[in-house]
């Protein structure tokens, strides 16, 4: 699998109700955590002030990040994406034998 840098901005639409944010972020949870599960999400972190999150996720490639893991979020349709495609670098001190 390949890794992915993703940063997501989720933007609720403002006429939506507090009872359908809480549903669709209780069901972002439990996907989040079948996601883990399969390996396809790697690491999530908050910037410190912000509402947005960057994570480190994994797909066989781009097309199946978008439809097949990203795509299944329940607050995908209120999410924005910035995708960056990660390679191992040759310094990446968790790289221990020096390999790509």
């Amino acid at each position: 699998m390949r890794e992915f840098l993703v940063e997501i901005t989720t933007t609720v639409p403002e006429d939506t109700s507090q009872e359908e944010v809480d549903r669709r972020r209780a069901a972002e949870t439990v996907r989040a955590k079948e996601l883990a599960a399969t390996g396809n999400l790697a690491r999530l972190w908050r910037p410190v002030g912000e509402l947005r999150s960057i994570g480190v996720w994994r797909a066989a490639d781009e097309e199946e990040l978008h439809e097949k893991v990203l795509g299944t979020l329940p607050l995908r349709p209120w999410m924005t994406f910035t995708v960056t495609p990660l390679e191992s670098h040759p310094n990446d001190p968790g790289n221990a034998d020096g390999t790509k």
